[in-house]
């Protein structure tokens, strides 16, 4: 606690240290990859598990808004998953619907997610960042993450934003769940 006998941000991530593995769902967005050739999936899962987390879903579904609303769905309602993360269809051609459909899931914004991913993004690909219509929030009482689909995206939103926080995300959602 600081000086006020508030939490600090520091409170919380000490806190959110304590959390056990948490079950992430992975979802590509696309119409042409498969299990073999999704990097940035195989990338995801890789990661996520040597993080100390597991992978409670993984598929690709097609970057159509009523494939990736049941996809949502179904991970959003398992009880195994605590993240939800899509690659893919978050770009600006007329086939990207990622960002609307995934965009009018979320009960709560985290702005910051979006701005701070094109800020990095920025720092290694110039203006083009500005394109990217990465997107996270909460949804059902869950962290939902939309990244782009290319390998250098999603590791830049895993390893410098998602990883750093899924404990303190967590934390928070759930601390206050057994009260009543």
């Amino acid at each position: 606690m600081n000086g006020t006998g508030e939490s600090s941000h520091r409170d919380h991530e000490e806190a959110a240290s304590d959390i056990d593995a948490i079950g992430f769902a992975i979802i590509t967005l696309s119409d042409t990859r498969t299990e073999s050739t999704d990097k940035s999936g195989a990338f995801l899962r890789e990661t996520i598990s040597a993080a100390g987390h597991s992978v409670a879903r993984y598929e690709i579904v097609s970057d159509d808004p009523s494939a990736i609303s049941g996809a949502l769905d179904a991970a959003l309602s398992d009880p195994a998953v605590g993240v939800v993360i899509t690659t893919g269809g978050t770009g600006i051609s007329a086939r990207d619907s990622a960002y609307e459909t995934i965009s009018s899931r979320l009960d709560k914004r985290l702005d910051g997610f979006g701005e701070l991913f094109r800020v990095l993004s920025y720092e290694e690909i110039g203006a083009a960042a500005m394109l990217s219509r990465a997107v996270g929030g909460i949804a059902s009482g869950r962290p939902l993450f939309a990244l782009p689909g290319s390998t250098a995206a999603v590791r830049l939103g895993i390893e410098q934003l998602i990883l750093p926080q899924v404990g303190h995300l967590h934390h928070e959602l759930t601390r206050h769940a057994d009260r009543s």
